[in-house]
């Protein structure tokens, strides 16, 4: 990870790097990390199969594509206003997207090869939580979006 920072307590901007289970796909993010989420949403269980999506808002973000790009689905549930998944055709791992209605990319943080630089800032959609899924942090909750 390389980073670029102020000397403020901000991350200033960084280049990630990851890639899916089964190494077919490789990218790198640069920008600056701005939020990074635990997601509860139905859509975010029913993706990743477990009880919350880890992502990584970077913005302005850049995705570049450095193996596998061909590899790359994607798939957007279509009365969603947000959602969509980007997923690697081979072993079906979730892969960086471009958010819809910004300039933001969205990492979800297992599919990076390094650690993030910032610590998850709350739990959203908990209304939509599974009765099963973990909630004991010390993180705020919100039922839906945070307030801006």
């Amino acid at each position: 990870m390389s980073t670029q920072n102020d000397g403020s307590n901000a991350v200033g901007r960084i280049t990630l790097k990851g890639s899916c289970l089964c190494g077919r796909v490789k990218y790198e993010v640069s920008g600056e990390p701005k939020a990074f989420f635990h997601c509860h949403c139905s859509r975010c269980r029913k993706a990743t199969g477990t009880g919350h999506a880890s992502n990584l808002f970077v913005r302005p973000g850049v995705l570049e594509w450095l193996n596998g790009e061909e590899q790359v689905r994607s798939f957007k549930v279509p009365e969603a206003k947000r959602f969509a998944n980007n997923f690697c055709v081979a072993c079906g791992s979730c892969l960086p997207r471009w958010a819809s209605d910004s300039d933001a990319v969205v990492i979800p943080a297992g599919s990076l090869d390094e650690d993030v630089p910032i610590t998850p800032q709350a739990r959203i959609f908990t209304g939509s939580r599974a009765s099963w899924s973990c909630s004991g942090d010390a993180i705020p909750v919100y039922p839906e979006l945070p307030p801006h």
